[in-house]
């Protein structure tokens, strides 16, 4: 019985997470691009890079910004020099709840000054591809393609992770979006201030999303959540270990960060943790459903419902493919290897519920010595004109395909 409830379970919860992203993606996700991308102009946004010490890193971030984004900070934990923008350090002596990263931001927000209507957090390491303007939302979430920088299986996971976030795009039809993982996150000046970051959170961008929408709910207002497919550019975690811990994160930040969700999500979201979590347990349990019939009742149908979800891995990396519009043969290495590269994504996420983390780990960007140069040698095709030439920048969305 146990043994029943077990298999049975899990393809059952696995299922419905599968449906629900394909519902996602399919009616949520109907139209989501109508809405006006360039409502407001770059002369309206002020720039904040988030950084430890990076100067090279963020120095390639800041050549790859248009000319019109003429207000660019940067928050370092350290003084260092960048060209075309004001560095800030936050002081030793700041206290607030936020901490590591969170703390910085917060710090930012109540002394840096700011009098744009809006404004863009980039990661240190963030390229900005062809940004015109930006649609009139609470927040807005800029998709992203990783750049490999070292562990080709650690951007083969990025791939996989891209193509599973294309669900991103239902987000702006649920009055609590899921997550806001991403290397850019524009939010309205206003209602940060409202909001704050002054919380103990790990995920910070996350977490500030779901208190922004229990806020605005409170007020009888929904969030106004956008996606703006611009592609920018970051760096893929540069070794297994250090993607391993960044989920590990992310996972431990989400689970700590569920109670600001309604019950109404708590079903939903624990789903997908659970799922995200055992995913690789799919393909091994039809194995041996298969090798020991008796084990599972109803096993024919067991077989075939196993053998569809396992389909799903498929569709998941087969959407990033298409992202990142991989030619043909460098796609069948990436279908090939999906199992392998399933179980990695998700062992971070099982070390997170079994162990989950409560510090802000930074996940290094190839030793925090990157530049054009490193960038182009991982990816053939990326080159120092695709950072200096924001405005004419087709070229990278383009060149995916020559991380071959």
């Amino acid at each position: 019985m146990t043994l029943t409830v077990f298999f049975w379970g899990t393809l059952v919860l696995y299922g419905g997470s599968s449906l629900w992203w394909v519902f996602e993606i399919t009616v949520l996700a109907y139209d989501w691009e109508a809405d006006s991308l360039t409502e407001v102009g770059l002369p309206d946004i002020q720039v904040r890079i988030l950084t430890v010490d990076s100067a090279s890193t963020v120095q390639v971030s800041v050549n790859s910004l248009p000319e019109q984004l003429d207000d660019i900070k940067v928050i370092a934990e350290t003084e260092i020099d960048i060209d075309g923008a004001d560095v800030h350090v936050p002081p030793d002596d700041f206290e607030c709840q936020a901490q590591r990263k969170g703390r910085a931001i917060e710090w930012a927000r109540r002394h840096v000054p700011c009098d744009r209507e809006y404004v863009l957090y980039l990661d240190e390491d963030t390229i900005v591809i062809n940004l015109e303007g930006l649609p009139a939302a609470d927040v807005i979430q800029i998709s992203e393609h990783p750049l490999r920088t070292g562990s080709r299986l650690a951007y083969l996971c990025e791939v996989f992770r891209i193509g599973y976030q294309r669900e991103q795009r239902a987000f702006h039809r649920l009055a609590y979006p899921l997550y806001a993982w991403g290397g850019a996150v524009a939010v309205r000046r206003d209602l940060e201030n409202k909001i704050t970051w002054d919380v103990p959170t790990i995920t910070e961008d996350t977490t500030f999303i779901w208190r922004a929408a229990k806020y605005l709910d409170q007020q009888d207002e929904q969030l106004d959540y956008q996606l703006v497919n611009g592609r920018f550019r970051n760096q893929a975690p540069p070794s297994l270990s250090a993607m391993i811990n960044q989920r590990r994160r992310w996972l431990s930040g989400t689970v700590d960060d569920m109670h600001r969700l309604p019950r109404r999500y708590l079903p939903l979201q624990f789903t997908r943790i659970i799922t995200w979590t055992v995913s690789p347990l799919i393909p091994l349990l039809s194995v041996v459903a298969f090798l020991f019939p008796g084990v599972v009742p109803q096993h024919n149908l067991y077989q075939i419902a196993s053998t569809g979800l396992f389909g799903m891995l498929f569709v998941y990396t087969t959407a990033g493919m298409l992202e990142y519009r991989t030619y043909p043969e460098v796609g069948l290495l990436h279908l090939i290897i999906t199992p392998f590269t399933v179980v990695i994504y998700a062992v971070g996420a099982l070390w997170g519920f079994l162990r989950p983390v409560s510090d802000f780990e930074v996940t290094e960007k190839t030793a925090g010595q990157v530049d054009v140069e490193t960038l182009s040698e991982e990816n053939p095709g990326f080159s120092q004109a695709d950072v200096d030439s924001s405005d004419d920048t087709e070229s990278v969305v383009e060149s995916d395909s020559a991380n071959k």
